[in-house]
């Protein structure tokens, strides 16, 4: 409820919408790898839509979407997007980029991750050798992924160890370099990230780290007050090739941070 109070704030202190604006709800990991900077003045220059982004986690992100308080989300939890999508609230998703998460930690690497053969082996060493773990906990994506990892692991994280913050990807890093403990993250994030003092990425390239984003348009069934129009024109501009050079060619202290890879999902029945 705070995070909604404090977007609509946010909405009303930019004044009424134009035709041509669109409220769309994005992960802090497409905020804060800067894609959005690079993405949304282009998508003005050729269209003339604004976008109005809502950062928040995903969960966060697909309930704003299933009360009709955004035009469209833009999502990595496919699990829930679906559930939204079933549930009549959006009318299908769009796979548009995609990159993975990596595990960061000390570089000394007490809880020797950085050799182990997959993710879940890390994830069960970090939890053997019970050192500093920080957890969003605040039901985005990234958190999401973190929790089928335990799961995968066989193991319920708990006690003096296991830090959950409630916080988005920069607030829980800021948080790991503090307390100099292990986390999970997005790539983009980690390296747009400016507090790395004696924190390393240690583990990355496993196929269970794969993380897709897809553009979820709010149904107008559903909601009729959404500004459909705007969000298919968002959705063309998103897969055409202007936006594919920019996604390919966005890099971080030259590496590449996403990939693009739009892929059209039929939507829900009856919807």
């Amino acid at each position: 409820m705070r995070l909604l109070v404090a977007a609509l704030f946010i909405w009303l202190a930019a004044g009424p919408l134009r035709a041509d604006t669109l409220r769309m709800a994005v992960t802090t990991s497409f905020q804060n790898s800067g894609l959005a900077d690079v993405l949304l003045p282009a998508l003005h220059d050729e269209t003339g839509i604004v976008v109005q982004l809502l950062v928040v986690g995903t969960g966060q992100a697909l309930r704003l979407g299933e009360a009709g308080d955004v035009d469209a989300v833009l999502a990595h939890a496919r699990d829930g997007e679906e559930a939204l999508i079933a549930a009549g609230h959006a009318s299908h998703r769009r796979e548009i980029m995609y990159n993975d998460f990596v595990i960061i930690g000390p570089e000394a690497d007490p809880a020797g991750i950085a050799t182990a053969a997959t993710a879940v082996a890390a994830f069960q060493a970090m939890a053997a050798a019970e050192q500093p773990f920080v957890s969003r906990g605040d039901s985005s994506g990234t958190h999401q992924r973190e929790l089928d990892l335990w799961q995968a692991a066989g193991i319920v994280p708990a006690g003096g160890w296991y830090r959950s913050v409630g916080a988005g990807m920069g607030a829980a890093l800021n948080t790991a370099a503090g307390m100099q403990a292990y986390v999970l993250s997005d790539r983009a994030t980690w390296a747009s990230f400016g507090n790395k003092a004696g924190l390393a990425l240690l583990f990355a390239g496993d196929s269970a780290l794969f993380n897709q984003y897809a553009y979820l348009p709010i149904s107008a069934a559903r909601h009729p007050h959404v500004r459909a129009d705007t969000a298919a024109r968002v959705e063309a501009w998103l897969v055409s090739p202007t936006a594919a050079g920019l996604i390919d060619g966005f890099t971080v202290a030259g590496e590449k941070m996403f990939t693009f890879n739009a892929q059209d999902e039929s939507p829900a029945t009856g919807d």
